[in-house]
């Protein structure tokens, strides 16, 4: 079986959004169970950096944005959206309030566009938003053992999701609900990226690499742009209602198509987790179409193994697809049986409208 993402430890390359940092340590399988069991630390110092200053950034942030961030307090944060005029993800972004900037960390590769569409909206407005990447770095640590890491490595210890904290004179520890039952990002000088690397693996974290954050994101449900998304792709499907869209607010690009699904009907697709019934055969890839009975379906985001599910990934399918459907993931040599799983699916009858639901759950799983 063709392992997804795999790449040489020492030799980060292969194709993928991925393809700057290690893949794994070793074993990608321990590194996971380190973070289901204890501690471990992934470097994710390839995702873009947006330093957003000035007086007038949470103001000017609340119209663009698809969160409420006009009272945003200090020391806090949230996800993020910036979406099309029909309503469709363009970027998505973690977001940090920190002293007198904004932090925003965003996928590899997205920051130019990101930033070229925070240029073109300054106008008169107090704010000087700016490419950070050179000046910080992201460290991810995932598991249930993370304060007492972040401790044992003197970082502080927010408290609560998305809460964040200055890391010394220069960093910010962010607090995370996902991808494992406990995780912080750490925004750190990338100078010191390697000095704090180690101190968190000697404060007791296991080394890792994006293969096992990968696994335990795909488990948690949650969304890579990009990747489980595509040009179509309208919050509602992945899961973002709640927790990078506040539906009271308004005021962005796209914010009618928002309200009108949440309060009108329900979206297209649904984003699922997939069971893959792979064998030793070849896995489908990001993008595969999803069938059943011949017909196309959805289309296949990320595909992983995770060390108690196996063969999974996530997918976009259209609503109208039952839970128990016998659907088939890939085409040709990739092409495997797929079944979804069932916590991952909230059946139309019963559910109530997704807005809705999404504010009660934290997205389509919480």
């Amino acid at each position: 079986m063709t392992v997804p993402g795999y790449t040489d430890p020492e030799t980060p390359g292969s194709a993928g959004p991925d393809d700057a940092v290690p893949a794994h340590r070793g074993d990608p399988f321990a590194e996971q169970r380190a973070m289901a069991r204890s501690a471990a630390v992934v470097d994710r110092s390839h995702r873009g950096v947006i330093a957003v200053p000035g007086e007038d950034r949470l103001s000017w942030l609340h119209l663009i944005l698809t969160q409420h961030v006009s009272e945003l307090p200090a020391d806090s944060g949230s996800e993020t959206l910036v979406l099309d005029v029909n309503g469709r993800v363009l970027h998505h972004a973690v977001l940090s309030h920190v002293g007198d900037t904004v932090w925003l960390d965003t996928e590899p590769g997205e920051l130019p566009p990101l930033l070229e569409y925070l240029e073109k909206m300054r106008f008169w407005s107090k704010v000087e938003p700016r490419d950070a990447s050179d000046e910080l770095a992201v460290l991810s640590v995932v598991g249930p053992d993370t304060p007492a890491v972040l401790a044992a490595a003197g970082a502080p210890v927010p408290n609560g999701a998305y809460a964040s904290v200055a890391l010394g004179e220069a960093g910010i520890v962010r607090r995370m609900p996902w991808p494992g039952e406990d995780a912080a990002d750490l925004l750190v000088p990338r100078a010191d990226k390697q000095a704090w690397f180690e101190r968190l693996t000697a404060a007791g974290a296991r080394a890792a690499g994006t293969m096992a954050f990968e696994a335990f994101r795909v488990d948690a449900l949650r969304p890579r742009l990009a990747v489980d998304t595509d040009e179509r792709t309208i919050p509602h499907e992945v899961g973002w209602i709640g927790s990078a869209v506040h539906l009271t607010k308004g005021c962005y690009r796209g914010q009618e198509t928002v309200a009108r699904v949440a309060n009108l009907g329900r979206p297209p697709r649904r984003l699922v987790l997939l069971h893959l019934d792979a064998g030793d055969e070849e896995l489908p890839v990001t993008g595969d179409p999803v069938t059943r009975d011949g017909k196309t379906v959805g289309r296949v985001g990320t595909v992983t193994l995770h060390h108690e599910s196996g063969a999974v990934a996530l997918a976009l399918v259209k609503r109208s697809v039952p839970q128990d459907a016998e659907l088939v993931a890939g085409v040709d040599e990739r092409a495997a049986p797929a079944a979804i799983d069932p916590d991952s699916y909230v059946p139309d009858e019963t559910a109530p409208p997704p807005g809705r639901a999404a504010q009660i759950r934290g997205g389509l799983r919480g």
